[in-house]
Formats: C-alpha cells, sequence, structure tokens
C-alpha cells in the first residue's frame, strides 16, 4: 500500500462490488462496512455470493467493478494484505509438520522474522490452546485442533481485520465453543472479524451484526433485533415437541417445518392469534394420532428471517 492506514478510518469498507463468472452474477452491487472490533456474519444460502466475496477481499479474485478499502486506503487488485488475515473454508496447514514448524511457515511466509517469530509462535500456541502439542504433527490432530491451528496460522502477522470462511465446518460442540472464545479474545483487542457460516445460531448468538446475502446481493443487514421486527414484525415460533416420530405418510402444511428427527412440528405465527395457530398446529399431530407433549412459544429467530428471505429451496 502506498500510504499508512489512517487510525481512525473503518477498518473494512466494501462499496458496490460486484463480479461475473460468465452467465452467473457471482456478486451485484456489494456494500457495507466493519466497525473496530466488530464481529460480523456473512449468511447466505449456497451458492449466493459469499465465498466469492471473502475471496475478492484476500485478493485471490478480481472484481468487475466496485472498490474496497482498508483502514481508508484503497485495495487495489495486486496490492498486498498485510493488514488482513484469511482462513479458508478448507483447511491450509501442512500435515506432515508441527503445530510449531506450521506456525513457523505461515509466519515467515507473511513478513514475521528475526526475534519477532519465536515470541509470535509462542502466543499461537497459547492462545490456541495447542502448545501441549507444539512438536506433533498436525495429521495426528484432531478436526477441531487442526481448525484453531488454521486460525492461528492467519493471525501471525497481527492483522487488524480476520476473513473467515465457514470456521467451524466439521468440529464439535466444545471445538466450535473453543473457536469462538478465541475470536471473542480477538474483539478484545479490537480486531474486526468478518466469517460466513450456515450455523444460523451462531451467528444469532455471537455477531453483533448479521448481512444476508442471495443472488449477490445483501437483502438484509442489521442485528437480529432489528433483522426480526423489520422482516416478521410480532411474528413468534410455536414449536409443538412429539411424543413420538410422525410417520412419513403425515400431511405437513407448508408453513409449518418439522424437525429433521420428525418429532417437533415448527411453525412462525402471528402473535395476536396464538390460540387459533396453536390449535391449527396441533391438529397436524392429531390427524396422525401423535399425542404433543409440549408447546413452546418464542420470539421469532434469525432462523425464522433467513428462511422468510431467501425461501426454502435447497441450493446446490
Amino acid at each position: 500500500m502506498d500510504s499508512a492506514p489512517a487510525p481512525d478510518a473503518v477498518p473494512l469498507a466494501i462499496v458496490d462490488a460486484s463480479k461475473r463468472f460468465g452467465t452467473v452474477q457471482a456478486l451485484s452491487g456489494v456494500s457495507f462496512e466493519v466497525e473496530r472490533g466488530e464481529l460480523i456474519g456473512l449468511l447466505g444460502p449456497n451458492g449466493a455470493g459469499k465465498t466469492t466475496l471473502i475471496r475478492a477481499i484476500a485478493g485471490r479474485i478480481t472484481l468487475d467493478s466496485g472498490s474496497m478499502r482498508v483502514s481508508g486506503t484503497p485495495l487495489l487488485p495486486r496490492d498486498p494484505r498485510p493488514t488482513l488475515g484469511v482462513v479458508p473454508q478448507e483447511l491450509a496447514v501442512y500435515p506432515l509438520l508441527t503445530a510449531r514448524e506450521n506456525l513457523e511457515v505461515f509466519g515467515r511466509l507473511n513478513g514475521v522474522d528475526g526475534t519477532d517469530l519465536p515470541a509470535r509462535v509462542q502466543w499461537a500456541l497459547e492462545w490456541s490452546d495447542l502448545k501441549d502439542r507444539a512438536g506433533e504433527p498436525t495429521k495426528r490432530f484432531s478436526g477441531g485442533m487442526k481448525r484453531r491451528l488454521n486460525i492461528a496460522c492467519s493471525l501471525m502477522h497481527r492483522p487488524s481485520v480476520l476473513l473467515l470462511d465457514e470456521p467451524t465446518v466439521g468440529v464439535d460442540p466444545q471445538s466450535r465453543e473453543r473457536i469462538y472464545e478465541m475470536l471473542a479474545s480477538l474483539q478484545r483487542e479490537g480486531m474486526s472479524i468478518v466469517l460466513t457460516t450456515h450455523h444460523l445460531e451462531e451467528a444469532q448468538d455471537r455477531c453483533q451484526r448479521v448481512l444476508i446475502i442471495d443472488h449477490g446481493r445483501i437483502v438484509a443487514s442489521g442485528t437480529v433485533t432489528e433483522l426480526v421486527s423489520r422482516t416478521l414484525g410480532a411474528a413468534r415460533t410455536l414449536e409443538l415437541t412429539l411424543d413420538r416420530p410422525l410417520d412419513g405418510a403425515a400431511a405437513i402444511p407448508a408453513d409449518v417445518t418439522l424437525s429433521s428427527d420428525r418429532t417437533a412440528l415448527r411453525s412462525v405465527v402471528n402473535g395476536a392469534h396464538v390460540d387459533r395457530d396453536v390449535a391449527r398446529v396441533a391438529a397436524v399431530a392429531a390427524a396422525a394420532g401423535v399425542p404433543v407433549r409440549d408447546i413452546k412459544l418464542t420470539g421469532a429467530s434469525l432462523q425464522d428471517v433467513f428462511i422468510a428471505l431467501t425461501g426454502r429451496e435447497l441450493r446446490e
């Protein structure tokens, strides 16, 4: 970059980002900003443009039009990105190298050398809770350990903005919790984080702000409370837990969702007519001869917003 970043500038700003691959418009005028210390969740169905956007910011692809600024400085296609850390969805660690050796390699690749490197490696091992496994080849690591190491490798050069593409895919709940604890510690230090995820409950619980992207456009953005209010208003989520799984032949109305284990019926309902809605959804179970064990009524969730904005059809 030609000039030092402005200390009070927005860490990351994207303006009218567009990208086409042949006949597919992957991005179509995407704009957003990330504040200092903010964790933003980028959500969308498969093929919505999430990974394309992350790759464009990381410099792996060139936008057809639009602009990007990091800490106030324009980011051109061939510019180095010393203030960005990038964690791809695919694991990017060397399986035959130890955790320590991986960190040393990625540190050097990102310009960390001399007396700084050992100190950064030690910090990364402690931060990722891998200090006791530092000398083991990473091929022996669990999926969660590899994910934590993958993130640590992206931080060796002390970036101010971290981009993560599905950072918790394929890991167990304990590892997922540990990863978010690690990210929270980075936020407390002022790092700005953008992540893509298909785990909507994670985004609802962890992200300060959510961007929903579909067909290359941001269709909604804001806090979960703001998104629910703007999209569904007074709607609430009704869930009926069943005594046993519904038979496969049971008729399910279009506005009712059956859980994957077929033991819960779920519907977004109008808060003004709860009694009628409970009776309507319960009738599905009654018609199948299955007793209702529990009824729960809650405010609408991020998942309800997501489905309302992007539809229920599968995207491959």
